[in-house]
């Protein structure tokens, strides 16, 4: 390291000494007017960016405010709100940003000039009081006669004293100097490097976050293109008809309101005829009022505003009659009278007056008509009973297909708030750990890393059906009985919404220490474990009985393979040990799937619960440390992942990918999981792996590899899958688009296989069923 003062020359306390000192106080004065000129430039651009987010806050209301009020309109409310989500994460992230650069600049510098340059200032004033006495100690000592022996003797004392005194002082100086002078570069540096990491995570944020938006912003782009050829469609029809009815207004006799003289006892909103009418109120003054009539429902109402309940006039028409009224002074007046009173009313015409009598004396026919039939309509019709139950299965289908990702994953037990915090209404997920959070979570979540948590919006992303339904195997609930079994014993409150300081540190104890997960906790209640003990025995006796060929496919009813239609599993039975189905029959060993999770080590616990299909007990071992890619030694080094497929559940082979599965890790007979899901035709999972990046150009310990034996089964779903996918590969690599989603074809056609595998599994079994016929 190379140092500003020279400690030789400060022992010799020369003059280069006294000038390199000079040169370093002045420096670091100035050094320190820089600084606090830097701090108090950060505390305005902190201020400004906080009122920046305050106004963009208020202008994020805005557009929500605009949203709402748009709720008639589907396509802008939808936008303006996916508008406004963005835009109130963006402000998030401008307030970390602004947090963090307050730590970065102005806590660190403010730091290094109050503790730092507070030594050194310090140590300078020891130092020139030590070097003045010092300088008064030499004329001392300079002064004094040579014939007094003890003035000579004490000035001589007192001048070594002050000398060494000041060499330690010095020293000591210099020595905070050539410190301070290193120190000051990294201070800087470090601060600036933290608040431009500060500026590179605030951009990767929003250039991840606008492009998830960027395909909806295209669509709506293309709607609106739309929108605005059919504006000018409707525009164009509305200026034609407002040209062909002005035309017929010019001919039109305004002295009376012929359009008005329409009526329709069949109409099919039920109004019969409506207009206005001078109707005369029963009070002492007998005024005249005009209101809106129509006659509607078998019943004459009015209304003085479009707003307003109707008031009816008349309750059953067939109970009045209708008459001329020429005995009072006004035109063109009428009266309906019913057996409790009667009610005048005036017309604008004498052509107005005859058509409301005649639409009055034709509704009461049409009522005395409709009354009559009443009881042959009835007989006609079928049990109410039977058609409430079909219409209500009918409307549950639709709004269950209608369902978006957000009102899905909200079904699931205490998904309706934030895993963390406990907000209400949360719109964001962590696909690796099945569970909701609020957007102030969800941020926290990805600073974690994607190795702890892979966060997505339930609004804004789409989601592939195998990834939803994983989402809503799991849930809040069951991830929190793992992740917080022991909050309550250590007294651990969980933080509060807009607490963020307490949200990191509790989210990072949760997730990546792991502190409040019980090692020696299980997910099962003690009268499931008895159960599992019960079932075990049983199962045991059995499998001494249960034998499967080496390299076959279970295929036939024995085997027992099930379809659950819920979860789209393609299940073996419970009595086959996951090991069975590839070792020769000496070599089989009894299955051990139903031991208690309390004696398995995690990668074992892990290991068991992929077969069992029981992903809370997965989420456990994984909580517990479990490596998702452990090989059991004892099973030919089969993983997690490979027991997933013998297991026949899609969307546990999906949580284990997520959670950093290796899809191509082999087991000693060389397979994979691709290799194992074409030998038990598995399709559903064959399309997963593909989609994952699995390798179909691998060959087991035969040379076989997965088309191989997908072709020697027959198997025309798994083939086309793995030759579409070969294909694509190699378009990809002769045009040169590495990295690139590839064909649209390719892509429609395992989009389609990715929804059956998750809606319609039983679509995808036609080849176990084939081979059952024989």
């Amino acid at each position: 390291m190379k140092m500003t003062v020279d400690f030789e020359e400060c022992l010799k306390d020369s003059p280069r000494f006294r000038a390199a000192l000079e040169e370093v106080e002045g420096d670091v004065a100035e050094l320190e007017l820089k600084l606090d000129k830097l701090v108090k430039l950060c505390i305005a651009m902190i201020d400004t960016g906080k009122a920046f987010c305050a106004a963009n806050k208020q202008f994020m209301n805005g557009i929500r405010d605009l949203a709402q009020y748009s709720s008639n309109d589907a396509v802008v409310e939808t936008s303006l709100t996916k508008f406004s989500d963005s835009l109130q994460e963006m402000i998030n992230f401008h307030t970390i940003l602004f947090d963090q650069t307050q730590r970065s600049i102005k806590a660190q510098l403010q730091n290094f000039v109050k503790e730092d340059l507070r030594k050194f200032k310090d140590a300078k004033k020891q130092f020139e009081k030590v070097s003045e006495e010092k300088e008064n100690a030499l004329v001392k000592n300079a002064q004094v006669q040579r014939n007094k022996q003890h003035e000579v003797e004490e000035a001589a004392n007192i001048l070594t004293a002050t000398r060494k005194c000041f060499r330690h002082i010095a020293l000591d100086y210099v020595l905070q100097i050539n410190v301070l002078q290193s120190k000051r570069r990294s201070e800087i540096l470090k601060s600036m490097l933290s608040f431009m990491y500060a500026h590179l995570a605030f951009f990767h944020q929003g250039y991840d976050l606008f492009s998830e938006l960027g395909p909806y912003m295209k669509d709506l782009g293309a709607q609106l293109d739309r929108l605005v050829v059919d504006a000018a469609k409707e525009k164009r029809e509305m200026e034609q008809k407002h040209s062909t009815i002005q035309q017929k207004a010019a001919l039109q006799d305004f002295s009376s309101d012929d359009s008005k003289l329409e009526y329709n006892v069949d109409a099919a909103n039920g109004i019969v005829m409506e207009g206005y009418l001078f109707k005369r109120a029963s009070n002492a003054f007998k005024t005249w009022n005009r209101r809106w009539f129509s006659i509607q429902n078998n019943q004459l109402v009015y209304q003085k505003k479009f707003k307003d309940s109707p008031t009816v006039v008349v309750e059953d028409l067939r109970l009045c009659t209708v008459k001329h009224c020429e005995d009072i002074e006004r035109r063109f007046c009428f009266e309906v009278v019913s057996p409790t009173k009667s009610c005048m009313l005036q017309a604008d015409s004498e052509k107005l007056r005859q058509a409301w009598i005649k639409a009055v004396q034709t509704s009461i026919a049409t009522a005395y008509r409709e009354k009559g039939d009443e009881s042959e309509k009835l007989d006609k019709k079928s049990s109410p009973s039977t058609g409430s139950l079909d219409s209500g299965s009918e409307s549950k289908e639709k709004l269950l297909k209608g369902e978006s990702a957000l009102q899905r994953v909200q079904c699931i037990p205490g998904n309706t708030s934030c895993c963390d915090c406990g907000l209400a209404d949360p719109r964001w997920a962590s696909i690796n750990l099945g569970i909701t959070l609020c957007i102030e979570c969800s941020g926290i979540h990805r600073s974690l890393g994607v190795h702890f948590s892979k966060v997505r919006s339930l609004t804004l992303d789409t989601w592939e059906p195998e990834l939803l339904k994983l989402m809503c195997e799991l849930g809040n609930d069951v991830i929190n009985r793992v992740y917080e079994a022991k909050l309550e014993k250590m007294g651990v409150k969980k933080p509060q919404p807009g607490q963020r300081q307490e949200k990191e540190a509790y989210i990072r104890a949760k997730y990546v220490e792991r502190k409040f997960v019980d090692k020696y906790s299980t997910l099962l209640s003690p009268s499931e474990q008895e159960k599992r003990i019960i079932s075990k025995s049983c199962e045991d006796q059995r499998l001494s009985h249960t034998r499967v060929s080496v390299h076959t496919p279970v295929k036939s009813n024995d085997s027992g393979i099930q379809q659950c239609s819920d979860d789209g599993r393609e299940s073996l039975p419970s009595t086959v040990s996951a090991n069975s189905l590839y070792e020769p029959e000496g070599e089989r060993q009894e299955s051990s799937v139903f031991l208690d999770s309390k004696h398995l080590n995690p990668g074992l616990q892990l290991y068991r619960a992929s077969y069992e299909k029981n992903l809370p007990k997965m989420a456990e071992a994984l909580a517990h440390g479990a490596d998702v890619n452990w090989a059991n030694s004892d099973e030919n080094q089969a993983t997690p992942l490979i027991q997933a497929v013998l297991g026949g559940s899609l969307v546990t082979c999906e949580f284990l990918l997520q959670n950093g599965a290796n899809v191509n890790q082999r087991d000693v007979q060389g397979r994979g999981p691709l290799h194992h899901a074409t030998v038990l035709g598995h399709t559903g999972q064959v399309c997963l792996f593909l989609k994952r990046g699995a390798n179909q150009h691998a060959t087991d310990e035969e040379g076989k590899d997965p088309l191989s034996i997908a072709v020697e089964a027959a198997n025309a779903d798994i083939v086309t899958l793995l030759r579409l996918a070969r294909m694509n590969e190699e378009m990809r690599e002769s045009e040169g688009l590495y990295g690139q989603p590839g064909d649209e074809t390719y892509q429609d056609i395992f989009r389609d296989f990715s929804q059956m595998a998750s809606n319609n599994p039983e679509k995808l079994n036609r080849f176990q069923q084939d081979s059952q016929k024989f």
